[in-house]
């Protein structure tokens, strides 16, 4: 069990670190508020793809503490990923007021009863038409892309971040339920398989998407929600995911405590310069 917990803070870790390295990536391509066709210009941005590199650790991470432990607490460790946004992004200069700092303890008061209360073990193995149900998600979450791509009204941002959120959820349940084979080639033939790798891609497009339209910090707070949300239900409800025998109080203390954190980071973000963008010249 510890090794689980170990893997889910390192998946922590690095999906914070690689929102801002996104971020600054979108940033640098000064594609910040353009149409989406103006990401291709993200192909010069080598620390864009290392912000993605960093991502796809996580989820290696995440994926090895899923098998471990319940939706709900690797989940919701992963929506405080938004703290570590957050204070990566004050030491680059966006400012995060006292109150900011004080999100960040409740979220993380609300993490360590998250991890007191969680029964560790293996989830349920899905029927193979939910499998495929699982893999054509893919479709809805990538109409919200084709959608929002070419506005840029307020609602633009949050529909992206929703729908990459959707996106990463189907993710971690795929990642939850998957059973590796004997003979990994075998892998190839498992709609699992293809469902992480089709709605990782199309969270992460939608993902940029957000960040071309809005502010790191708060774009990242709405997918990560979205996200611990609907997948912590799903595998409390389908999964088996189980809480401690009389800790179903700090438990439910614990996710909200753990999702107001991270909501309230984001609200308390400065909305000064965005991480990324070029100092103003002296003078």
């Amino acid at each position: 069990m510890a090794l689980g917990y170990v893997f889910a803070v390192l998946a922590t870790l690095a999906s914070g670190s690689g929102s801002i390295l996104e971020s600054i990536g979108v940033r640098r391509a000064g594609v910040y508020g353009g149409a989406s066709v103006d990401l291709i210009a993200l192909r010069h941005q080598w620390i864009y793809f290392l912000g993605l590199g960093v991502d796809v650790l996580g989820f290696v991470f995440a994926a090895a503490a899923l098998h471990r432990l319940p939706l709900f607490l690797v989940q919701s460790l992963l929506a405080f990923s938004i703290g570590v946004t957050a204070t990566i992004s004050a030491f680059l200069g966006t400012r995060l007021v006292a109150a900011g700092w004080g999100a960040l303890s409740i979220g993380a008061a609300g993490l360590v009863l998250l991890g007191v209360s969680a029964e560790p073990g293996p989830a349920r193995d899905l029927p193979p038409q939910w499998r495929w149900i699982l893999a054509g998600a893919v479709v809805p979450i990538a109409a919200i892309a084709a959608f929002s791509r070419h506005r840029n009204e307020k609602w633009a941002a949050p529909a992206l971040a929703f729908g990459s959120g959707l996106g990463y959820c189907v993710v971690g349940i795929s990642a939850r339920t998957l059973t590796v084979p004997d003979d990994v080639w075998r892998l190839v033939l498992e709609p699992t398989a293809w469902t992480i790798v089709l709605n990782g891609f199309a969270a992460a497009v939608l993902f940029a998407m957000a960040l071309q339209k809005g502010g790191a910090t708060t774009v990242t707070a709405i997918m990560f929600t979205t996200n611990t949300a609907v997948s912590s239900l799903v595998g409390l409800t389908y999964l088996d995911d189980r809480v401690r025998v009389g800790f179903a109080v700090p438990a439910a203390a614990g996710f909200a405590l753990a999702i107001a954190g991270a909501i309230a980071i984001a609200h308390y973000a400065a909305t000064g310069r965005p991480v990324g963008d070029p100092q103003p010249a002296a003078g």
